[in-house]
């Protein structure tokens, strides 16, 4: 096993004068489960491709455990790889797609078999080692190709959107399988996704990209809690994080007909007049019907999950609509086109800059 190292590493592609990766700066422990996420060209795959060798790295550096394998050659690196498209060969069997790795190594026949046996019996593929990929579902196809890692019992398991051609019910099932799987083999893993549901759900640490550059690294949690900027807000969580521009008032925001009370130090750190305030959407009261308090939201959708409801909404806010999203009750749910007033729990509300982005609130 090993640690793996971005040292400001930065990929700027020929033809190009902006980095598709910007000195991006991560450690990954040794056993970690981290986390490449991000809209599509934000350098996510790009980074593991570098990581790979399957990019050249223009600056910086990459590291696994005490080597430095900027310059080295795929096949040096002890890396496994796992693909959207599995990259099975059609005409072998199974069983031979998850050799065929150690067949070229030279390694002989009766230990190739033991590998594949253990590594079919962790992936419940022991029944399917004799058929060809055409015969398998697109999750037992996935299932091979974590076998074929697996086998080579590589220092880094390296993960390309592996669940994008899987239909939603087993995309959550086989997240589950994997997620349990690494943490069984301790093997270190850097999965690339653009569904932050997914990244979420699975790793250790999430890193956000936007642009080529890392705009944070952190556990599920404290991301969630405490997003370092505007795009991170907005783009972990769903449904997203509302985020809406309100003046300073003295004590805290002028959110509606409410102030709501903030970190004086929050309001402090900005010479802006304005600042951008976050709220989950299950962070919002919902306030009586004869109640001004807040803002008045018009319900448009309601999406009804059973245990609670998501409402989509416009509001009035600084003389502009805005789309608001608010998490109720199952049991409590509004009608279309009726008026809820809502308002921001206090100390659960989100401070940035309105011009930087930044994070201002602890």
């Amino acid at each position: 096993m090993a640690t793996v190292t971005f040292d400001k590493a930065t990929r700027v592609y020929p033809g190009s004068t902006k980095p598709a990766v910007d000195a991006l700066d991560i450690e990954i422990a040794d056993g970690e489960f981290l986390v490449l996420v991000g809209p599509s060209g934000c350098g996510k795959s790009t980074s593991l491709r570098m990581l790979a060798g399957l990019e050249d790295v223009n600056g910086g550096a990459i590291r696994i455990g005490d080597r430095d394998v900027t310059h080295l050659p795929p096949k040096d690196r002890d890396i496994a790889m796992v693909f959207q498209n599995y990259a099975l060969y059609p005409h072998m069997s199974v069983a031979d797609n998850m050799g065929f790795a150690l067949k070229i190594a030279g390694v002989n026949k009766a230990e190739i078999r033991q590998k594949v046996e253990e590594a079919a019996k962790i992936l419940d593929l022991t029944e399917y080692l004799d058929r060809k990929p055409k015969a398998l579902s697109g999750g037992q196809r996935q299932r091979v190709a974590m076998g074929r890692a697996i086998v080579r019992e590589p220092q880094v398991f390296l993960m390309d959107e592996p669940l994008s051609n899987l239909d939603a019910k087993l995309r959550v099932s086989t997240r589950t399988q994997i997620a349990s799987l690494q943490r069984r083999l301790g093997i270190t893993t850097v999965y690339v996704t653009h569904d932050q549901v997914e990244a979420l759900t699975m790793g250790d640490r999430v890193a956000v990209l936007k642009d080529g550059l890392l705009q944070q690294v952190d556990t599920p949690r404290n991301m969630y809690d405490k997003p370092a900027n505007l795009f991170v807000a907005g783009f972990i969580g769903s449904p997203a994080m509302n985020l809406i521009e309100v003046p300073i008032a003295d004590g805290g925001v002028k959110f509606g007909n409410s102030v709501v009370p903030v970190q004086r130090d929050a309001l402090s750190a900005t010479s802006d007049k304005t600042v951008t305030v976050g709220v989950r959407p299950e962070h919002f009261d919902v306030a009586g019907a004869d109640s001004d308090q807040g803002v008045a939201v018009t319900v448009n959708v309601v999406e009804e999950l059973g245990s609670d409801a998501f409402v989509y909404g416009t509001a009035q806010v600084g003389g502009e609509a805005k789309d608001i999203v608010v998490r109720v009750g199952g049991r409590d749910v509004p009608e279309k086109g009726s008026e809820l007033h809502v308002v921001p729990r206090s100390g659960e509300t989100h401070v940035f800059s309105t011009s930087t982005g930044a994070r201002l609130s602890d």
